[in-house]
């Protein structure tokens, strides 16, 4: 019994010295991979993996919602969706298919920049992977019919509707239209409007896929228990023959960097109140959104940060607070977002955020915070290239690097950045960045509002009351030498003067002159006199801060000041 027991512990002992030297030979960061480009553009990697007989297959098209134009946005999503409904030789469910040979890790995303579409497969099922993502890039069209169109449009529209009803959901969109100009391409949300949704047509969406599917706008993933040349070998034999696809104009870096801070108030129905900051901040890739992603990991990230300590630990105002430096192809955003405690102002939230992050602003990050978040950061990294697919495994991380940086191993700049980030860079790039030129978004619980009990009778129109007695001010009056008649009714309900000047005759006299006569003279009254110019009257009157005009009706003419 204890020769048995020991021999557990002494296992155990083995078990964790043998994960612990996997750690530090994984120190290189490295991830190898053989790089091709087919003859029609399509560029394929591969990574060699064979500890099981799995190989991922992660393919990545470089069009998102920033591809699509205001009036027909949603388009890149609603075409994700198309791209699981079958093709023109396999005019399948692509989920089943796919489930039906042991794929795992099995779905497609959109996001403002990309679409991409990953799964696992048992290497013995490499080619049927290979031949069906084939044959959505090449042999599509013909299976997307009026009537899968009007099905994947509802099943889009119902997932924006089920968005649209979370909690805080109103956030999204009101930041995005607030914090970048209309026409910048991350103004509209990635799932777009319900109303562009609905004016999508079959030619739209046709003219969609063969602008941006093509395989020259496409970057292909195998990674796993795979031979590269082999991978090249099949590769070729199922995309090979897809032509490319037309040339495409592609955004530069659009900061569209803010100044002064522009404040926006909203009401939900949730129980707490929650702030956001935001602030535009640069791409990826950007030496200063790696920097702002290590402020953002010191501010919000774990229990011990600035901002969780602060208000949810000491002050107890909030009950969750994060920060996160998101940063797009052309584009960044570094948000905080704290949701306060029930009964507590927002505003004093966001005065215990602004404290926070001035105190950072000043004096950076201490030594142990530094050290903390670069180990943070780099065990995040290890875990994730444990795994060849799905988000954040090595596949992903190729396919990012190469369609946003240009190179599959741009990973390795970031993680140099990281390594060897000092205090001095952080607080730099932060002062650079978060010192001006923020949106703040405060949302409320709406109030609690209901109708009450009415015994009002509609089945007819009420009787109406008695008229009231109509009481008109005293009525005094006077008449010039000249005989010119005045008139003066006196409220002083407001401090103004109204006059109104009536001659007995209108452009009816004017049978005895020229037709128009009548309507001309009134409109030459303040044209100039003998003592003003127009101009003068003009000026005189905006003096006084009056009006005048002046007008002609069949009996009479009338002067209004």
């Amino acid at each position: 019994m204890t020769k048995n027991g020991c021999l557990g512990r002494l296992s155990l002992c083995l078990l964790i010295l043998t994960v612990t030297a996997a750690c530090v030979r994984a120190g290189g960061m490295d991830i190898p991979y053989e790089k091709f480009v087919l003859d029609n553009g399509l560029t394929l990697l591969v990574h060699e993996d064979h500890k099981a007989p799995v190989v991922a297959v992660n393919i990545w098209y470089h069009v998102g919602s920033k591809n699509e134009k205001p009036g027909k946005t949603g388009f890149a999503h609603l075409f994700e969706h198309l791209m699981f409904n079958g093709s023109e030789n396999l005019d399948d469910d692509y989920f089943q298919a796919m489930e039906r040979i042991g794929a795992t890790d099995l779905n497609g995303t959109t996001s403002y920049d990309r679409t991409n579409y990953f799964q696992n497969v048992p290497t013995s099922a490499l080619d049927i992977a290979l031949w069906m993502e084939s044959d959505r890039m090449g042999h599509l069209l013909g299976a997307v019919t009026q009537e899968k169109l009007d099905e994947q449009r509802g099943v889009v529209q119902n997932e924006k509707r089920q968005g649209d009803n979370q909690p805080y959901a109103i956030a999204r969109e009101l930041i995005q239209t607030a914090c970048y100009p209309k026409e910048h391409p991350y103004s509209w949300t990635v799932i777009g409007s319900m109303e562009d949704l609905n004016d999508a047509s079959l030619p739209d969406v046709h003219e969609w896929f063969k602008t941006y599917y093509g395989p020259d706008n496409a970057v292909l993933v195998v990674a796993g228990d795979i031979i590269a040349a082999t991978a090249l070998q099949k590769v070729k034999q199922y995309f090979g023959d897809i032509p490319p696809g037309p040339p495409i104009a592609k955004h530069q870096a659009w900061i569209a960097k803010r100044t002064g801070t522009h404040r926006q108030t909203a009401q939900d129905r949730v129980p707490q109140a929650r702030i956001y900051r935001i602030w535009n901040i640069p791409p990826w890739g950007s030496a200063p959104a790696d920097y702002l992603g290590l402020v953002a990991d010191v501010l919000a990230s774990g229990k011990n940060s600035r901002f969780y300590k602060r208000l949810v630990y000491e002050d107890q105002i909030a009950t969750d607070v994060s920060a996160d430096a998101a940063c797009l192809e052309i584009a960044g955003q570094f948000w905080i977002v704290a949701t306060a405690k029930p009964g507590v102002e927002p505003s004093r939230v966001e005065a215990a955020l602004d404290e926070e992050l001035k105190k950072f602003l000043n004096n950076g990050p201490t030594k142990a915070e530094l050290t903390r978040i670069k180990n943070q950061y780099r065990a995040s990294f290890i875990r994730g290239i444990e795994r060849i697919g799905g988000f954040g495994g090595k596949s992903d991380i190729l396919a990012t690097n190469m369609v946003y940086g240009g190179s599959p191993d741009c990973y390795k700049t970031t993680l140099n950045r990281v390594s060897e980030a000092t205090a001095k860079d952080l607080r730099e790039a932060a002062r650079e960045w978060l010192s001006d030129g923020d949106y703040v978004l405060h949302i409320t619980p709406s109030p609690q509002l209901a109708a009450t009990d009415s015994h009002a009778d509609r089945s007819k129109l009420p009787e109406p009351g008695e008229p009231p007695e109509v009481r008109f001010p005293d009525v005094q009056r006077a008449e010039l030498s000249n005989g010119l008649k005045l008139v003066l009714a006196e409220r002083h309900s407001v401090p103004i003067v109204d006059l109104r000047l009536l001659v007995d005759a209108g452009y009816a006299a004017d049978q005895f002159a020229s037709p128009g006569a009548a309507s001309l003279a009134m409109d030459l009254l303040d044209e100039g006199t003998k003592t003003r110019s127009s101009l003068e009257i003009n000026e005189q009157l905006q003096m006084l801060g009056s009006s005048l005009g002046t007008g002609a009706e069949l009996d009479a003419c009338a002067v209004y000041l």
